[in-house]
């Protein structure tokens, strides 16, 4: 599963990448860089708006089917598993019409030792901005409307299988509109694209217990444990 992700990549980055006007994703992506965003929390996406463009958003991370009698669900599905997202009814609604692209910097996943859990840090190399393939819904409660989302996930690659079975499903920028577009596109090819990502494509690293806690949101959470990755951070 995704449980715990970060996104701290600059605006101008989030504008560039994603063909998006800059004031927009400031108005928009106000809450700053985040090291340890947890479920329930408000992420930053992109989806497509009304007139069919490109469109920043904030969504609550755990998703509530429009049809849902409450937001009480929203903890168990903060994922979709690849495998039945098309036909899980709290799924397959969003997975026809209403896919996001949720952005991230690197994600964790804990690695189960004979001492303990060891979170593991997963990003690109020197932190890039990539995104994870997300499913977003619209819920009317008594106290108002709710987006929400809930991020894919697949088989883990060869690389991260010996720290976590399951791994989110990493969309590269040429698949987005195909990931995007509400209408005409094709379930198989959809499904094609919900695969575990090339195993040379990510790099992991031990990182401090300190990510355990949610409120410990600081830079600290990716910091690796050693020195194996001096370049880490370099340009």
């Amino acid at each position: 599963m995704c449980g715990r992700y970060t996104m701290f990549a600059p605006p101008e980055e989030v504008a560039r990448i994603f063909r998006l006007p800059l004031d927009e994703v400031h108005r928009v992506f106000d809450f700053g860089p985040r090291y340890n965003v947890a479920p329930s929390d408000m992420v930053a996406a992109v989806r497509l708006g009304r007139s069919g463009e490109r469109e920043p958003v904030r969504l609550r991370w755990g998703l509530v089917p429009h049809w849902a009698g409450s937001s009480d669900m929203a903890a168990r599905t903060i994922n979709a598993r690849a495998e039945t997202v098309a036909d899980k009814p709290a799924f397959r609604d969003p997975f026809r019409e209403r896919r996001c692209l949720v952005l991230t910097t690197g994600f964790y996943e804990w690695q189960k030792l004979p001492a303990g859990k060891q979170p593991h840090f997963i990003c690109m190399p020197n932190q890039e901005l990539f995104t994870f393939a997300g499913l977003w819904d619209r819920w009317r409660g008594r106290s108002g409307t709710t987006e929400s989302c809930t991020i894919v996930t697949t088989d883990a690659n060869r690389t991260l299988k010996p720290i976590h079975p399951r791994m989110p499903v990493i969309l590269d920028p040429e698949v987005h509109d195909l990931w995007l577009n509400a209408e005409g596109a094709d379930r198989r090819n959809l499904l094609a694209l919900l695969k575990p990502y090339p195993d040379d494509r990510l790099i992991s690293y031990p990182v401090s217990t300190l990510v355990n806690k949610p409120a410990n949101d600081v830079p600290q959470c990716v910091e690796p444990l050693d020195s194996s990755h001096p370049d880490l951070f370099e340009e």
